[in-house]
């Protein structure tokens, strides 16, 4: 069978899906977004702190090129020095590497949202296999890759460079002013330009988001058969829930033919219905429903009653109320009470010696319980 193309991928992604990808590590990213964020924050860093940053590290340079005859005589004591003044431009220049980093962070954020992905830091042996790489190198995603790098810088340094040539004539005049006016000026001409990048790398930005969000959600498009599959793992496969339903049915039913030699009654209805019944007088408060059923199962159920001596009793109107309204397990309804307990004098009756007693013929059965009854009053 032939691996599922693109064009049978027809499917959006499943929300298990995506869960899985989000808990793998996969999911979109722009790199573009990132770095514009790193650089739009460090300009705003050097906006806001720049001459205050211009200063501390002239400053820095000033006492790293001011030093003594001593130490200029001892190697191990310019090396401290150099480390000294290394620290403290780190210290200065602190405050644009956080800023990137927490841009950096946040913009990924707004992307794909907080992921917290251990497998994505498992080891991946496949990704040095030199055959796929090369496919990695020359497929259709690595030369749009590759065009959308060239249409980036580009843009980009055509907006630096016609930044530049306006400024062209203040540019050709530092050479006349003094050094700090120049200074001052070079890095006005520098920030407006950087400031120009930045905003032409917005609009590669605006593209890239859109487009790397379109190109995830295609990427993780599912297969009609894979769709299938995943409900089939979700909500179970029909024919195995089918026989985990058939076989605890059958373990019920096992129960409940178990509990029919412990009844003390099994009412029937002599060709349809049959329902044991028990009555343990301190521990139940009604008599309850051990075994039901019909057909079958209620030929199945006066057997073991006769081959274990458990009186049965024809009652057709109770047997049937009974089936209709009272489950294995739980005790009669209320209002079957009179009748049951007509069941019940009569059993009593026949365990104590003497001639055998005769059933009762008026069983005292509401025709709103009686399915039968039921009929009957609505035909008529």
């Amino acid at each position: 069978m032939a691996e599922d193309s693109e064009l049978e991928r027809t499917e959006p992604a499943s929300a298990r899906k995506l869960e899985k990808a989000r808990a793998e590590g996969r999911v979109p990213r722009s790199r573009e977004l990132a770095t514009f964020a790193v650089l739009l924050a460090g300009v705003g860093v050097i906006l806001l702190m720049g001459v205050y940053m211009l200063d501390q590290l002239t400053r820095v340079m000033a006492d790293g090129l001011r030093f003594a005859h001593d130490e200029a005589t001892a190697p191990a004591r310019m090396l401290e020095l150099l480390l000294h003044s290394g620290w403290q431009a780190l210290a200065v220049l602190l405050p644009v590497a956080l800023a990137g980093f927490a841009a950096a962070v946040l913009a990924n954020l707004l992307v794909s949202g907080w992921v917290l992905a251990p497998k994505a830091l498992a080891a991946d042996f496949s990704r040095l296999d030199p055959l796929k790489g090369l496919a990695r190198l020359f497929s259709w995603l690595a030369l749009a890759e590759l065009v959308k790098a060239l249409l980036k810088s580009g843009l980009i340094a055509g907006v630096a460079a016609w930044v530049v040539w306006l400024q062209w004539e203040d540019l050709l005049a530092l050479g006349a002013m003094p050094l700090q006016t120049a200074l001052a000026q070079f890095a006005r001409i520098i920030l407006s330009t950087l400031v120009a990048a930045v905003a032409a790398y917005a609009l590669v930005v605006a593209l890239d988001v859109p487009f790397q969000l379109w190109h995830y959600q295609r990427q993780m498009r599912m297969t009609k058969e894979e769709v299938r599959q995943e409900l089939k793992e979700t909500e179970g496969d029909p024919q195995i829930k089918a026989r985990i339903r058939a076989v605890m049915r059958e373990q019920a039913r096992r129960r409940m033919m178990a509990a029919v030699p412990k009844a003390d009654v099994v009412v029937v209805n002599p060709l349809h219905y049959a329902v044991a019944l028990e009555y343990q007088e301190r521990r139940m408060s009604a008599p309850r429903v051990v075994a039901k059923g019909a057909g079958l199962v209620a030929e199945r159920i006066k057997e073991l009653a006769r081959a274990h001596r458990v009186p049965i009793v024809e009652a057709p109107p109770l047997a049937r109320a009974l089936y209709r309204h009272a489950e294995v397990g739980e005790t009669i309804p209320a209002a079957l009470f009179t009748a049951v307990a007509q069941v019940l004098a009569y059993v009593y009756r026949l365990r104590q010696p003497g001639p055998r007693p005769l059933p009762p013929t008026d069983w005292q059965v509401p025709a709103d319980l009686d399915p039968a009854g039921w009929q009957t009053q609505q035909g008529g």
